[in-house]
Order: structure tokens, then C-alpha cells, then sequence
């Protein structure tokens, strides 16, 4: 157990227990305080009785002191899965198999079981929103963040090309200190980008080449610095008047760099605010507000942009990032790597004009 776990635990008895001092002895945390009115011992034993480490309680006269040690009460925890959770992934999954299968041309009103053709795509997209989403996760439950397994949002797909408006997870409880917010912001865009990346190359090997002007070409999707790259790297003779038709594999894999770059925007709550505001502290105010603003001249090139700022706006309300306990602790040069790697990212990503429709 370390001193962010230990605070994370204690914050959850803010009703029963008024800390007054910390400290650590012989390997153990210690944590002295008073009962807050009309709160008894019981209270604070229940709600500890539930952490992954064991807690001893005592009572010295007026004074109540809690010792943790770092020994685990449970060999492993597997999260409960709701019913809400299941049925919104097998929505998901059907939504995104839809997608997929109309993609490939496929009649599902006189062959439903030509839905089978959406698989690839429907797999792909699906893993990286899962590791995203699992990387997430799997930082907080190391920090002892109390947060929900993944909710995967379903979408009509015939009106919503990809059949799913993407995935989250729900962060119950805080955040104390800059480390733990850094790794559990970065951890999502760095799983999803390792597993996008793969997709897409496998995908462009199996993409063809067409003529634009044979009326072939639907959506004209943006280019990315690292899209740019592979396909340079994949199609290195590429004549003009050809352009490449995705594969479903590399769909996924470019709406998967896709959602890696909207969510690395250093903006409010999004993945990429939590990481600027543990690097930036206050300044991440700043840098909010411009990357927000920076969104109006990025309409006048696509309206995808207005779209998204809006629903940030609608969802978030803010561009500041809500404070966190311990911002004095500075961060590790290891966790400042992992700030300069998700800004790395983003830049490769980055996409001006992500749709156009032909002309």
C-alpha cells in the first residue's frame, strides 16, 4: 500500500472521520483522528471491511487511530458485471456488426445472416474501445480509484455510420495526486493507439487501390500524420487518380486514431485534460480555454469540429479541469515521458479535416 492509497481509502470515511494526522510506522500508515457526530466505530470498520487492504481500528480516549499495512485482503478482484453494462455491450456489438456488414454491401433484410460480413470491422472497433477503456480502468483500480467497468454506447447504424457512439467509464471516487491522474488519463489513448496502429496497417494491406473519378469513392476520409506515413509505407507508388478504399479492418483502425486524437484534446475532462492539468497544473486553464477556441477556425475547415465542440460544451460545461488534493508533489520524470508520449501521439494523429463528401 502507498500513502495515495492510503488517502484514497481514508477519504471515503469523510462522513465518520475528521483526519488530523498521517504518517507511516514500522511499513504501516497511520492515520489519527476524531468520530464525527453521530458516528460510531462500526461505521468506519464497515466501510473499511470493503477496501483490498487490511485496516485496524483502535480508540486511545477521544482519539481514533487507523493502521493500514500493504497486505491484501483478496487474492483478486473481478469486478461485477452489471446487467446494464452486459446489455449495452451486446447492443454494441450488434449495432457495430450492422455497420460492418452494410459496409461490405451486405442485404441483411433478404440475408440476415450475411450480418456475419460485419464481424471484422465490428471485432476491430470494438477491441480498441476496450482497451481504451480497460486501460482506464486498470490505472484506477492500481491507485485505488473506485471507477466502473466500461459502458459501450450503442448507435443506429444506419444513421450513425460506425453503429456505436464509443465507450467510458465512470470515476466514483477522487483523484489525489498528479501521478495517479496522469497514468489513468494516458493509459486509455496509449492501449487504444497500440492496438489502432496494428489494425490499420493489417487493414491497409488488405484495402484497394480505385479510380476517384469511377464513382467508387464514398466519404473521403482525412489524412494524419501517421496515416500519411503508412500509407506511404504500404502504397509507395500510388499513382494519381487512385485513392485507397479502406478495408473495414483499417475503418476501425482509423476511428480508433481518431478517437485517440479527440480524446488527447487538453480540454476539461477529456483524457487529454486530466494529463495537461497533472503536467500543467493551473496553467492547464490557459491552455484549455485556447485549445477550446482553437476549435472555431478548425470549423471553417470541417463542421465535424463545431459538432464536437458543441457536445463538449453540452457534456462538460467547462474547459477548466476540476483541482485535485495534491498538486505541490511534483511529477516523476517517468510519468513527464508518458505527458510528452500522449502529446506525441495526438500530434501524429491529428486529422484538420477528418470527413468530406464528394463533390
Amino acid at each position: 500500500m502507498n500513502e495515495d492509497q492510503f488517502r484514497q481509502t481514508l477519504a471515503k470515511l469523510n462522513d465518520s472521520f475528521l483526519l488530523k494526522k498521517i504518517g507511516q510506522s514500522y511499513g504501516a500508515w497511520i492515520a489519527m483522528g476524531r468520530l464525527m457526530t453521530g458516528s460510531d466505530l462500526n461505521d468506519i470498520k464497515r466501510i473499511l471491511n470493503k477496501e483490498p487492504f487490511e485496516y485496524k481500528v483502535t480508540s486511545e480516549e477521544d482519539e481514533i487511530v487507523i493502521r493500514g499495512t500493504g497486505k491484501s485482503n483478496v487474492i483478486l478482484r473481478i469486478p461485477k458485471i452489471s446487467k446494464l453494462h452486459m446489455g449495452l455491450f451486446i447492443a454494441t456489438v450488434l449495432t457495430t456488426l450492422i455497420s460492418g456488414a452494410i459496409m461490405e454491401g451486405a442485404d441483411l433484410i433478404s440475408n440476415p445472416i450475411s450480418i456475419a460480413k460485419g464481424i471484422p470491422f465490428s471485432f476491430t472497433l470494438l477491441l480498441i474501445l476496450g482497451c481504451h477503456e480497460f486501460g482506464h480502468y486498470y490505472y484506477a483500480m492500481k491507485h485505488n480509484v473506485d471507477a466502473t467497468l466500461p459502458y459501450f454506447i450503442p448507435a443506429p447504424p444506419f444513421l450513425f455510420l460506425i453503429g456505436t457512439f464509443g465507450a467510458f467509464i465512470k470515476i466514483k471516487s477522487p483523484i489525489y495526486k498528479r501521478d495517479a491522474l496522469l497514468q489513468i488519463g494516458a493509459a486509455g489513448p496509449i492501449a487504444g493507439f497500440i492496438v489502432a496502429v496494428p489494425a490499420l496497417i493489417i487493414g491497409l494491406m488488405f484495402s484497394n487501390v480505385v479510380d476517384v473519378s469511377s464513382g467508387e469513392v464514398g466519404i473521403i476520409l482525412g489524412d494524419s500524420i501517421l496515416m500519411k506515413m503508412l500509407t506511404s509505407l504500404i502504397y509507395p507508388s500510388l499513382p494519381d487518380g487512385k485513392d485507397i478504399l479502406l478495408h473495414p479492418v483499417a475503418f476501425a483502425g482509423w476511428i480508433g486514431l481518431l478517437v485517440t486524437m479527440l480524446n488527447l484534446l487538453p480540454i476539461g475532462q477529456l483524457d487529454g485534460g486530466h494529463i495537461a492539468y497533472a503536467v500543467l497544473g493551473e496553467k492547464h486553464n490557459l491552455v484549455g480555454k485556447l485549445a477550446f477556441l482553437a476549435l472555431i477556425p478548425l470549423s471553417f475547415l470541417s463542421l465535424n469540429w463545431l459538432v464536437w465542440g458543441i457536445l463538449i460544451l453540452i457534456i462538460m460545461r467547462t474547459t477548466k479541469h476540476p483541482p485535485i488534493q495534491d498538486m505541490v508533489s511534483p511529477l516523476s520524470k517517468e510519468n513527464r515521458i508518458i505527458g510528452y508520449v500522449c502529446l506525441s501521439i495526438f500530434i501524429l494523429c491529428f486529422i484538420p479535416v477528418p470527413f468530406q463528401f464528394p463533390q
